[in-house]
């Protein structure tokens, strides 16, 4: 009997660890754990602000450390270790990807502005005013500073513009920012510029036309190429579809609607040969 109930008391305990206990925060609680979190994460950020900002060095879990004036890769590399204040930091985490995502830059000023208004809010709330109406006028603000600054804002035009623009970025390596700027000069205003790191001790510039995957081809029956093992299709038509074709009819409808010559090329049949294989498989 004891023995059945240390076995049980061992299953018990073994559970324990992997379904730990969740801390519930409720009120001005939760609100300063949150307030401290958007804190410690901005004082990490705040540093890189502008032209004149200073490097951050982060620790890797492999490798050299990491030197950036980024604010979202340092944004990134912090995690607290009390998991209340790491969800307030989380918060504005997300804050500096999208401003990431939508423009590029300015992570470092849309998170201090996030923990500026998170700052002001909080006093507003502890002091009695409803969340809701305060929510609603955090909005109004919104709507009216934005159109402000559409009014006051200059578009970046000609090479010099976008080359200062671009050494700022850079903190301030003029090389890269001309690159950029000749780069922009040839692709136009919107084209897409890709960096990978680089494998050499000078920087490499690649021009493609078009569009680029770098993908192989999905079946050797496109080849038009033996001796290259190349596709090269000229003036050619591309059907584009929002789903994927799941059954062979559906490839043998378009294809009905098309006129077939006699005459027809190896090149051209191994292309027919090997959308009905695609349609089939």
């Amino acid at each position: 009997m004891f023995s059945t109930i240390a076995q049980r008391s061992q299953g018990l305990l073994h559970l324990n660890r992997y379904f730990a206990a969740k801390e519930l925060l409720f009120g001005s609680q939760a609100r300063k754990k949150l307030l401290e979190g958007t804190r410690q994460l901005a004082n990490a950020v705040q540093v890189t602000l502008g032209p004149g900002g200073r490097n951050v060095l982060i620790d890797q879990s492999y490798g050299s450390p990491k030197i950036t004036k980024d604010g979202v890769t340092v944004a990134k590399a912090v995690e607290l270790p009390e998991k209340a204040i790491n969800i307030g930091a989380s918060l504005v985490k997300d804050v500096a990807n999208k401003a990431n995502d939508e423009a590029g830059d300015g992570t470092t000023t849309a998170t201090l502005l996030a923990r500026a208004i998170y700052e002001e809010g909080f006093k507003k709330v502890e002091a009695g005013l409803n969340p809701t109406h305060l929510k609603k006028g955090i909005d109004r603000a919104i709507e009216f500073v934005s159109e402000e600054l559409k009014k006051i804002s200059t578009e970046v035009r000609g090479r010099d513009a976008i080359s200062n623009v671009a050494t700022i970025s850079a903190n301030g390596d003029r090389e890269i920012g001309n690159m950029l700027a000749d780069l922009y000069e040839k692709v136009g205003v919107h084209g897409t510029i890709t960096i990978q790191e680089g494998k050499t001790l000078h920087h490499e510039i690649e021009f493609v036309d078009g569009l680029k995957f770098d993908r192989g081809y999905i079946s050797p029956y496109f080849v038009t190429d033996d001796k290259k093992q190349k596709i090269d299709f000229e003036n050619a038509y591309v059907l584009i579809v929002e789903r994927s074709w799941a059954t062979s009819a559906t490839s043998f409808q378009c294809f009905n609607s098309l006129t077939v010559n006699r005459n027809l090329s190896s090149s051209s049949l191994k292309t027919l040969k090997a959308s009905f294989w695609l349609s089939s498989s």
